[in-house]
């Protein structure tokens, strides 16, 4: 029997294999194609993944500000976001979150403002100021932000108070971004006695504590609080009102003795006693009637005496 393959046979033996070899080459490129278009999507989820973060670090308030948080000279607290004004040791707390664009709290400014001052100069009170920024979320601009640094800027100078009752003093309309030129801020500056000074036109000019704004607002927005203005006596709330009486200069006064009664005032002086006070834009039997909310919204007060002159709540629209 003869050991040779006929040559038909062999030829289709030699096929077969070729046939055999460029499957396994296309099986393969097939298999390395879907490797790749795996790594491919994996990276391009990773990226939306990231822009998604990054948008939300951006609404959420994040400090996106370059350069660390500076906070101002004489700032308290945790992480040094609270700018106190009044003595260290009075019995009282009053701590107020606020943005400088939002109408209902130049309104409680505007209203409370003679009693504050009392109160802070008997030593019965110390008040702590935190600053958000939520308007310029909801309307877009940055005077709340730019304001809010101002404001820093002023409290390295020892000027903090004055300005601050300057700037709600001077609150253009809630729409109008005023508050986000820097020449507008320097030029309010004018109004407080040593102020005006080129180191607080540089500070105001270069951002110096935008960063640090920022991160108050990140602990404003992390805080539960419902809106600006946030006023709370010892940590609780008192704005729109506490035990169903609404605020007022009267009220705020009963209620801070109420909780100094048989406690002694404090002694430390004021941030800057000699420092004139702006007058009250409003009559002293006014009260707020609500709050910015986060969103843009009004809070509206429980239902109780009305206001002498009454105030419209903000209006922004949230974004």
């Amino acid at each position: 029997m003869s050991d040779k393959i006929p040559e038909g046979n062999r030829s289709a033996r030699e096929r077969l294999a070729r046939q055999r070899e460029q499957e396994k080459g296309r099986e393969k490129r097939r298999r390395t194609l879907i490797v790749a278009s795996a790594v491919v999507g994996v990276l391009a989820l990773a990226a939306v993944v990231g822009l998604i973060a990054a948008n939300v670090s951006k609404d959420g308030g994040e400090d996106t500000a370059s350069g660390p948080a500076i906070a101002p000279s004489g700032a308290s607290g945790e992480d040094a976001l609270t700018l106190p004004v009044g003595a260290a040791d009075a019995p009282s707390t009053l701590t107020i979150w606020e943005d400088f664009r939002c109408p209902v709290c130049a309104q409680f400014e505007n209203a409370l403002r003679d009693t504050v001052s009392e109160l802070v100069n008997d030593g019965q009170v110390r008040v702590e100021y935190h600053l958000a920024t939520i308007i310029d979320g909801n309307l877009g601009g940055s005077g709340s932000l730019r304001a809010a640094n101002a404001a820093a800027c002023a409290q390295d100078a020892g000027k903090f108070a004055p300005y601050h009752d300057v700037l709600f003093s001077n609150q253009p309309p809630e729409p109008d971004d005023a508050y986000g030129k820097n020449s507008r801020l320097i030029e309010l500056a004018g109004k407080v006695q040593g102020l005006d000074t080129p180191e607080f036109r540089s500070c105001v000019e270069d951002g110096d504590h935008d960063s640090w704004v920022k991160k108050s607002d990140t602990a404003f927005r992390k805080g539960g609080f419902q809106g600006t203005p946030t006023v709370l006596l010892n940590g609780e709330s008192v704005f729109p009102s506490k035990d169903g009486e609404q605020i007022s200069p009267a009220a705020l006064k009963k209620w801070i003795l109420a909780a100094n009664k048989g406690k002694k005032p404090g002694t430390a002086a004021p941030s800057d006693p000699d420092a004139p006070a702006p007058s009250s834009a409003a009559s002293s039997s006014a009260s707020p009637e609500g709050s910015a909310t986060a969103d843009g919204s009004a809070t509206p007060s429980p239902q109780g005496d009305e206001p002498a002159d009454p105030a419209a709540p903000s209006s922004a629209a949230g974004s």
